[in-house]
């Protein structure tokens, strides 16, 4: 089928790119041409594993195309995928500025009977409201429908995710524009699942929200187990084999980032304050994560009479690894406060850096690699697990640094093989180890 994508962000993109790769023909669409020209080379705007790979291959296969134009893009299109962003206001809630241009654009431009499809997150109700812009400024005689097919992709594994996902959600109220888009999804070979508009858009954030409060909750366990001298990942293990809860989203760290749980979570609490019921629970998963990123920084003031003047080397600046996304990252929080307390700050992430100098201090020095970072540095602090990381050899952090002192806020390391180093090393959840000499045999 002939799709046309507005928007090339996370979803949008990757979203545009997969589809073309099961076949269909796919004109991605953006306003800002110069991101554009780099597109129409196989050069991927975001830093996602793969992504660039298959912008490359359906681009020489003549199915995936880029464009600035809305009138080009969406000629003759079978279907129409809404995929900008929804940034949260001061407020919480869903900003739908540019979703509300996305739905007049399309009634100024279309030619041709087409389903609307709705990827961007939003609020429920959200598609009627779409509907509603599209059938007011129609300027030609056409049949417009409009469908919610939220996305469920992690950064990071976003491609893997859309051709091996859990199940694809479909919510219409008109059941021959369900049946186009379950059609256009059936190469993925994933179960569908359809219900009505309202329902799919309040699937979305009923799922992140959940998920966000699976990882405060173990979060706030780890808090218990540090004073009871419990260790958390046993306790996350031993509460993982229960299947009615499972093992995901139960590692204990400084908290979740990025541009979903943040955002949804403060969203679903403005939706329900509109509709006259407070979600506690929700806004405690908020207030827990809020507190989580600060967990490092009390843990070291709490070793440290002062951390004026010291060197320290932060390990890992985007929210999570394989992504260079530093959206809601705890290294904004973190590297803040340790500026504001006097420290030196020399930084390594092996994706996000240039995203990084754009949100955190000028007096930041970035580095190429973790050896540069730690060099003559006075402590760590691990703030993403990227593989980099969680691999570097625990022997250097002695070689490196002038005093191996380590915060890990995403247990990166196992305990018994820190204990065969020469390192002090604080992480969440889990006892201290407190450094030994260690004996070389002779």
């Amino acid at each position: 089928m002939k799709i046309a994508v507005v928007g090339t962000g996370y979803v949008g993109l990757v979203t545009g790119v997969c589809l073309s790769d099961i076949g269909h023909k796919v004109q991605c669409i953006d306003i800002d041409s110069e991101k554009v020209e780099k597109m129409r080379l196989g050069v991927s705007p975001i830093y996602e594993p793969g992504l660039e790979e298959l912008m490359v291959k359906n681009i020489a296969e003549k199915r995936l195309f880029f464009t600035t134009d809305h009138k080009e893009g969406f000629m003759d299109a079978d279907a129409i995928y809404i995929a900008v962003g929804t940034p949260e206001k001061e407020d919480g809630s869903a900003n739908l500025l540019f979703v509300e241009q996305v739905a007049k654009d399309i009634a100024e431009n279309v030619n041709s009977d087409v389903v609307v499809v709705t990827k961007s997150t939003v609020p429920v109700g959200t598609n009627d409201r779409i509907n509603e812009i599209i059938q007011t400024n129609l300027v030609n005689n056409v049949k417009i429908h409009v469908v919610s097919n939220p996305e469920f992709l992690r950064e990071g594994s976003a491609i893997f995710d859309t051709f091996n996902g859990d199940r694809i959600v479909i919510g219409a109220d008109d059941e021959p524009a369900g049946n186009l888009i379950e059609e256009i999804n059936k190469p993925f070979g994933i179960s569908v699942f359809k219900t009505d508009l309202r329902s799919a858009e309040m699937i979305k954030y009923a799922s992140n929200a959940f998920l966000a409060t699976k990882i405060s909750f173990i979060n706030e366990i780890s808090n218990i187990c540090e004073r009871i001298g419990a260790n958390v990942e046993d306790v996350a293990l031993g509460m993982g084999q229960d299947s009615r809860i499972g093992n995901q989203f139960l590692n204990a760290g400084i908290g979740y980032g990025g541009s979903c749980f943040p955002k949804d979570t403060k969203a679903l609490i403005q939706i329900s304050g509109n509709a006259g019921y407070e979600f506690e629970l929700l806004k405690g998963v908020v207030q827990v994560n809020q507190n989580q990123q600060n967990l490092l920084l009390d843990k070291l003031n709490q070793r440290f009479d002062s951390i004026t003047g010291k060197k320290i080397a932060v390990l890992g600046l985007a929210f999570k690894p394989n992504t260079d996304d530093m959206r809601e990252a705890p290294s904004i929080v973190v590297t803040k406060r340790l500026i504001e307390q006097g420290a030196e700050l020399t930084a390594y992430d092996p994706a996000a850096i240039e995203n990084a100098k754009k949100l955190l201090s000028s007096e930041i020095t970035y580095v190429n690699s973790v050896e540069e970072a730690l060099k003559g540095s006075d402590l760590a602090l691990i703030l993403t697990e990227w593989s980099k990381i969680k691999e570097f050899p625990l022997e250097n952090y002695k070689k490196l640094m002038k005093e191996a002192i380590v915060f890990d806020g995403r247990n990166c390391y196992e305990l018994s093989d820190v204990k065969e180093h020469e390192i002090e090393y604080y992480s969440i959840g889990r006892p201290n180890v407190k450094k030994q000499k260690v004996l070389v045999e002779k």
